[in-house]
């Protein structure tokens, strides 16, 4: 790639207000496209990751209180929640209690503040789309300070025309033009924003870092504690995969360095490979752990950058145009950065800290009795459910949106406290009163929505 061919590139990124850290992450993604690498990591090419080390064999009675003044807390928060139907930022989303995922996590900081009495740093990394909205629901906690001091803002990037290489042009929707760039543009954006420099000039060495809509991700000071004394720069939080985790991104190694596998960057060859939890065990949570000193110096030595491997997604200009130009959307995983940091570690964690709302069915399950609120705000399944959180199976036809969910359980969902697993076929109106046991499926074959009489719900298939 030549300078030239890439000036088009820097003039409308700079014409839009991207930093020179953005522009740097962008070039190094772009001279991987037009190198023709396609980001793919095959089988042969790598090794499967046999033991690590469990968060149950730390040292608790250690937990590392006196590192809080030296820590900060980043939430990711750059989604919608398209999938499931927002058009609004997900985590204004009410969760457990009328509490939106916001307020947890706002709970959660305060929490900390209070009871080791210091002054945490909080960051959200807000998009363009969830900016406005967040910082205006923030005001309700003032205690957390002024919402725009907490704000780091993720970078946009363009959007490659596939045929020519060049930015690629929509005058109809020139917002269009644009896409985020990855979760990994969390290094772009600390060091581009002034934030890193900020952070570290604060004394804050230590980053804790998760998405927002990940109930089970708070601060634990035990594995801060082992962050610092390991001397590791990087530490992923990972768990055991299972059969529902076998389509999902996993660990693995190359070269003496731990990387992270992703779905978009297996060849369809290694798809069984892939999905094998036998042989490649542990997934990454989206929980990590980082040592800003170390993250400034590795961003120096490679002149600002970060050297995440490549995510080429192709899809078209305009998402809901199948006629529209095709496009490649360059991104990046920041869990990637576990094969750019030397002596980059991970830990087997319990799936307690693993809470994701990516689905109805998971909002259906944690809004449940299966799930209570700790008293420290986070959310955890019930004792007594050993960690096997409910299994639900709900008609995508009816449940897949959460205005369909909110109108088909008007009074909240059923309880799910002794269920295994639920499936539900056809529109079925939950009510208070309803308890499910064991492993049920319930069925309405009509086309209107029937509702489940109150009762217990046990071990079989129920007709409505």
């Amino acid at each position: 790639m030549s300078q030239e061919s890439f000036t088009e590139f820097v003039t409308k990124m700079g014409n839009a207000g991207l930093s020179s850290a953005c522009i740097g992450a962008f070039r190094h993604n772009y001279q991987a496209l037009v190198a023709g690498n396609t980001g793919q990591i095959p089988e042969s090419s790598i090794q499967p990751v046999a033991i690590l080390p469990q968060y149950g064999s730390l040292d608790a009675s250690q937990a590392g209180a006196s590192l809080l003044s030296q820590t900060a807390i980043l939430k990711l928060n750059g989604g919608l929640g398209t999938s499931m139907g927002l058009e609004s930022p997900k985590s204004l989303l009410p969760v457990k209690d009328g509490l939106t995922f916001l307020d947890l996590i706002a709970k959660q900081v305060g929490h900390l503040r209070k009871t080791y009495k210091t002054q945490l740093r909080f960051l959200l990394m807000n998009s363009l789309s969830t900016s406005e909205a967040t910082l205006a629901a923030l005001a309700k906690h003032a205690e957390l300070g002024e919402p725009q001091s907490l704000e780091l803002m993720q970078n946009f990037v363009p959007k490659v025309d596939q045929a020519t290489l060049r930015p690629v042009s929509w005058p109809e929707n020139p917002q269009l033009e644009w896409c985020p760039p990855g979760h990994g543009d969390l290094f772009p954006a600390l060091a581009g924003s002034g934030w890193l420099e900020r952070l570290l000039g604060d004394g804050v060495k230590y980053l804790f870092v998760s998405n927002s809509d990940n109930l089970g991700a708070s601060l634990d000071l035990t594995l801060l504690n082992y962050l610092a004394n390991s001397g590791k720069p990087f530490l992923m939080e990972v768990c055991e995969r299972t059969a529902a985790d076998r389509k999902g991104g996993h660990l693995a190694q190359r070269d003496g360095r731990l990387l992270l596998r992703e779905s978009a960057q297996c060849p369809t060859a290694d798809e069984a490979s892939f999905q094998d939890i036998t042989r490649h065990r542990f997934f990454n949570t989206n929980n990590l752990w980082v040592r800003l000193d170390t993250l400034a110096k590795l961003l120096q030595q490679y002149n600002g950058i970060i050297p995440l491997p490549l995510i080429k997604n192709v899809k078209t200009v305009d998402p809901r145009n199948s006629s529209s130009p095709k496009v490649v959307q360059l991104e990046t995983a920041m869990g990637a950065a576990i094969e750019c940091f030397e002596n980059a570690g991970a830990i087997v964690v319990p799936r307690t800290r693993f809470a994701p709302v990516k689905t109805c069915a998971d909002l259906m399950a944690i809004r449940s009795d299966a799930y209570e609120i700790t008293p420290d705000w986070r959310i955890e399944l019930r004792v007594e459910r050993n960690g096997q959180p409910p299994a639900l199976d709900l008609d995508s036809k009816h449940y897949k949106l959460v205005d369909q969910l909110d109108a088909l359980t008007p009074d909240g969902p059923p309880s799910l406290r002794d269920c295994l697993s639920l499936t539900v076929r056809g529109a079925v109106r939950f009510q208070r009163g309803n308890v499910v046991r064991g492993k049920v499926t319930i069925e309405n074959s009509g086309s209107e929505a029937e509702k489940l009489p109150s009762g217990v719900y046990a071990d079989g298939a129920f007709r409505v």
